[in-house]
């Protein structure tokens, strides 16, 4: 059985120079758009669009970049897995599923409850991802994540199904492609609740790490594994549902991300964390950037390049990776 890896250099990219970048990809998000805004003197459609429109979807792409990227950082140390995320672990599918039973049962609750559900739905995914990989004899690092693909597939079968069945199909489409166009004003706010689940992911930063080295050398450490494994994968559930109420699934974020910051810094996630919320926030801003120019005026929804783009990486990091993952 493998160990956490600690002593990966450090990135050579300063902070300064991060923070940069990622601001000057903020601004060019608040400058590209359908809409041709007057920037030498403002109007106040101007003003509107700006206040209403492209600010908070720049905001809910920043917000959904890092809390994703954390989410699956999370998810890789407690699984000791670095091809899981919560799109290969079941999770999104059955915050999904969630979604689709208020939309049934309780149309008329409000965003928030249906989060909750959603969040409870994505927590008992996790919770039977996990007892699936306690019950099944695993051989290869690469066996995890199918497992969770294949729960994945049939929580998704059962939700198409049921989608079908009662006609709502474009609802599940809705949810199932990551899409940030119709974020608005009013309709992102929910979105800062994940900035406070990364905070506490944060806070909670060494002690994800020490589940990182394997249940008995934490619980050897002093560490109180059930509780810690707990609050990750409720950090993980809600993060998810609340990505998947705003804007959609958005595919191997939370797998690319920190296999990338891994191989430049190690696993000290007290260390490699914020450089995880940051790429990830740059990353989902590059490919809803790509989205809005590919095809200009007209926009290509950021599930889709983000689906490209990730699962050419997946292939490459299973193909190339040469470091033992965890086991």
């Amino acid at each position: 059985m493998t160990t956490v890896s600690q002593g990966a250099p450090a990135p050579r990219f300063a902070p300064p120079l991060a923070l940069l970048l990622l601001l000057a990809l903020m601004l060019a998000s608040l400058l590209v758009g359908a809409a041709d805004l007057s920037w030498a003197a403002l109007s106040d459609q101007d003003w509107l669009i700006l206040l209403v429109s492209r600010l908070p979807r720049t905001l809910a792409l920043v917000l959904c970049g890092t809390s994703l990227a954390v989410s699956g950082l999370i998810m890789q140390m407690l699984v000791r897995n670095r091809f899981v995320e919560p799109g290969t672990t079941g999770t999104l599918e059955a915050a999904t599923l969630g979604l689709l039973l208020m939309a049934l049962f309780a149309p008329g609750l409000g965003v928030f409850t249906k989060m909750l559900v959603a969040a409870l739905c994505a927590l008992g995914g996790s919770l039977l991802f996990m007892a699936l990989l306690r019950a099944i004899p695993l051989r290869s690092v690469v066996m995890v994540p199918l497992v969770g693909i294949m729960l994945g597939g049939v929580i998704g079968s059962v939700t198409l199904f049921i989608a079908y069945r009662f006609n709502l199909m474009q609802s599940l489409a809705n949810w199932t492609n990551g899409d940030f166009s119709a974020v608005l004003r009013g309709r992102y706010e929910l979105l800062w609740l994940t900035a406070a689940l990364t905070g506490i992911a944060y806070t909670a930063a060494n002690r994800f790490t020490l589940i990182g080295l394997g249940r008995n050398l934490a619980m050897n450490l002093g560490l109180g594994y059930r509780s810690v494994m707990l609050l990750g994968l409720i950090i993980v559930s809600l993060i998810c549902a609340v990505t998947v109420v705003t804007a959609g699934v958005i595919p191997f974020l939370g797998l690319i991300v920190p296999n990338v910051v891994s191989l430049m810094m190690g696993d000290n996630l007290r260390r490699s964390l914020p450089w995880v919320a940051w790429l990830g926030a740059v990353l989902v801003l590059v490919c809803d950037l790509l989205g809005r120019l590919l095809r200009y005026p007209y926009e290509i929804p950021i599930g889709t390049v983000m689906g490209v783009l990730g699962s050419a990486l997946f292939i490459y990091l299973l193909l190339k990776r040469t470091r033992p993952a965890y086991v």
